[in-house]
């Protein structure tokens, strides 16, 4: 689903790179254009990857701000053609080939090597000629004044293209990935910064190293979430800078589905629980038997509104982030697109208040876990989780 859906999976990198200093919009609208979508269907070509319009994904002319510019953010969508042809059928009419070929040249027997590739690149050439190209778009939104860039997908080969195409386009640039360290940096309290400096497990700034050595962040935010969803007030504050005032009250907790992990001598074992939780039975036994809670839907909710997401522990990706719905409102004599405009600074809100408030309780976590009560905490989570 599009950035701009109601629900949709995103994942977030920090854009690492100097903008220029004047005429910020001709230096992307050059980028742009020039790393632009090229249309294969009329042609036998198997790949074409550009830059297309947000909001209209047959657009790739980028000489008008409209088309990418949002005040602060650039709005960005990815485009893939891919044109495939299935194994079988490319065996098939190669088959077929072959045969009217032995048939043409009855002093043949079988058809020699050579000729056969020759078969092959004609019969593939003629079937890409007859088959459309399929279609995959990925939106991102880069806001400019955080440094931010948010990217609606969480598929791996894609978010590899995406960077990749980036990285091609805006030279000097790279995205690097917002995992829990380093969310971790962005939202712990001042007087706790050295303390997770310390209680950082990698010996390297190398990202694959720091996901991996500080998974135990995931885990015990996931854990204690659950443990006080059912123990303690899940009421909160907003502590971090965002569109919601500082101060004001949400409430946060787990609920609907879980995933918990552990590797051991016979690799890794996985068990998923669904449905609404009154006790966490299953997920509780579980977690005594050595296994980590690695992904759970959070729900969120501030004044009458409800943000919900399936946060995947390890990396700090959000599957199915579903905000507040937005839609589009046709008011006699405003414009469809003035109308457009509107529905995206609206979901930008949206998903910004979502974040703050993820993030506001990832620093209440923070506070307490590198603070001198956490052992007192911890001790309180296992005499629950030890109970019948």
């Amino acid at each position: 689903m599009g950035i701009l859906s109601n629900s949709t999976g995103i994942c977030q990198f920090k854009v690492v790179g100097t903008l220029p200093s004047a005429d910020t919009f001709s230096w992307v609208s050059e980028r742009l254009a020039k790393n632009g979508f090229v249309p294969i269907d009329q042609g036998t070509d198997e790949l074409s990857v550009g830059w297309v319009h947000l909001d209209d994904y047959r657009e790739s002319n980028f000489t008008v701000p409209a088309s990418f510019w949002r005040d602060h953010y650039l709005a960005l969508t990815l485009r893939q053609d891919r044109r495939t042809i299935p194994a079988a059928l490319l065996r098939a009419h190669q088959k077929i080939a072959e045969s009217d070929f032995l048939a043409a040249n009855p002093g043949y027997t079988r058809v020699p090597k050579q000729k056969r590739e020759e078969l092959r690149d004609a019969v593939r050439n003629h079937l890409l000629t007859r088959t459309l190209p399929v279609p995959a778009t990925s939106d991102a939104v880069w806001d400019m004044g955080k440094g931010i860039l948010t990217l609606a997908t969480l598929s791996a080969k894609t978010v590899d293209q995406f960077e990749n195409h980036f990285k091609k386009t805006f030279d000097g640039f790279r995205l690097v990935a917002i995992h829990p360290y380093a969310r971790a940096e962005a939202v712990v309290p001042e007087q706790y910064i050295s303390s997770l400096s310390q209680a950082n497990r990698s010996t390297t700034d190398a990202v694959l190293d720091l996901i991996k050595c500080n998974r135990w962040l995931g885990w015990d935010f996931l854990r204690w979430v659950m443990y006080r969803t059912m123990n303690e007030s899940s009421e909160y504050r907003i502590t971090q800078t965002g569109p919601a005032d500082a101060g004001e009250p949400f409430i946060a907790y787990l609920n609907d589905r879980m995933v918990l992990c552990s590797i051991g001598e016979d690799g890794a074992q996985k068990i998923t629980v669904t449905g609404p939780q009154d006790r966490f039975g299953e997920v509780r036994i579980a977690l005594q038997s050595g296994k980590q809670i690695t992904e759970a839907t959070l729900h969120f909710e501030k004044d009458e509104h409800l943000w919900k997401m399936t946060l995947k522990g390890e990396m700090f990706h959000f599957a199915s982030f579903r905000t507040p719905r937005v839609t589009i409102e046709r008011d006699a004599g405003v414009d469809e697109a003035s109308e457009r405009e509107a529905v995206f600074y609206e979901r930008m809100n949206l998903l910004e208040v979502g974040q703050q408030l993820f993030d506001s309780l990832y620093g209440a976590f923070l506070a307490l876990r590198l603070g001198d009560g956490w052992q007192q905490e911890m001790r309180k989570i296992d005499e629950w989780l030890a109970q019948d």
